[in-house]
């Protein structure tokens, strides 16, 4: 009997010793049980003397998603998605230059155009023939780019609450952000990281004190290199946005937003319709920027739906 109580109680154990005593691992280890479920491997590729860390999964013999990251996220922003989309889809998410496990360079061009170069560059590296190619805020923006510099280089073209446009009204970031003293997307400390979250996604999670310093170390390590990116793309979303070039993407285009989201407005979305012919719009009533955080399934099934009806 005591052998079965120690059995049964011992992963109990096992997770309160972690949490308690080794939090990162915990974290580290709720990381690799997310890209287990959802059949992800972490690969790397060199790309121009730059190594790529990135996460795969899926037949490589179907359909190819290729999926972008947005500011201040990495490859496993899509780790929560990834079990409704590889049994379907070969999937590949890296870390873009400047963001999670890839090379922190601040001398960088962190334009979007530079970033759309690399991961050009990227996909070339490994092949990647025509993938349909998601992004979400910047990653959206990327993406969003990447139709318009290579339009014959994707086969479609999927925009999860991008950047890159200006809608109808301003959303809370832009007008916090308007005072240029103020980056609302960097936290000061680990406290701070409940507001960020916040402002995020429509339902904040609770989040134990115990591991906020492993879940968000590496936004206080980079706090002044991503605050400095911020502003690149801040400038370049002010003085350049890409609604006069809307009606250059030539590929079937889906627009998935957020109805709550405060850091891109809904109101984007009848810009982008409009501005790319043929394009599809769903707005979730539930979710606020990262759909594909918030809802999952959800936003899986919508991503689904629209890629069954290509050709």
């Amino acid at each position: 009997m005591k052998i079965l109580l120690v059995l049964l109680f011992a992963p109990l154990i096992a997770l309160a010793l972690l949490y308690f005593i080794f939090p990162g691992r915990l974290v580290a280890f709720g990381r690799w049980l997310l890209r287990k479920r959802g059949g992800m491997v972490q690969k790397s590729v060199t790309v121009d003397g730059r190594t790529w860390p990135y996460l795969e999964g899926g037949d490589p013999a179907k359909p190819l998603l290729l999926l972008v990251h947005g500011f201040a996220g990495d490859k496993d922003n899509w780790s929560m998605i990834a079990p409704y989309l590889t049994r379907d889809y070969h999937v590949v998410a890296p870390d873009l230059p400047g963001f999670g496990e890839n090379e922190r360079n601040p001398a960088l061009a962190y334009d979007v155009a530079a970033q759309t170069a690399r991961l050009k560059g990227f996909a070339d590296a490994l092949g990647l023939d025509r993938p349909h190619v998601a992004g979400n805020s910047m990653g959206g923006w990327i993406a969003l780019r990447y139709a318009l510099d290579y339009p014959d280089a994707l086969a479609s073209l999927i925009l999860l609450d991008n950047a890159g446009v200006k809608g109808a009204n301003d959303s809370d970031l832009e007008k916090q952000a308007a005072n240029e003293d103020y980056n609302p997307l960097v936290i000061a400390n680990l406290e701070d990281a409940d507001r960020l979250v916040a402002m995020v996604v429509h339902k904040p999670p609770f989040i134990p004190s115990r591991l906020k310093p492993a879940l968000y170390g590496d936004a206080l390590k980079y706090r002044d290199q991503l605050d400095g990116i911020f502003w690149v793309i801040a400038t370049e979303m002010r003085d350049h946005p890409l609604n006069d070039r809307l009606g250059e993407v030539r590929v079937p285009t889906l627009i998935l937003w957020g109805r709550h989201d405060r850091l891109i407005d809904v109101s984007c979305v009848p810009v982008l319709e409009a501005g790319i012919a043929g394009s599809t719009a769903h707005i979730m009533e539930h979710v606020g920027h990262v759909p594909m955080v918030e809802d999952p399934k959800g936003t899986a099934a919508i991503l689904k739906g629209f890629l069954a009806k290509l050709p």
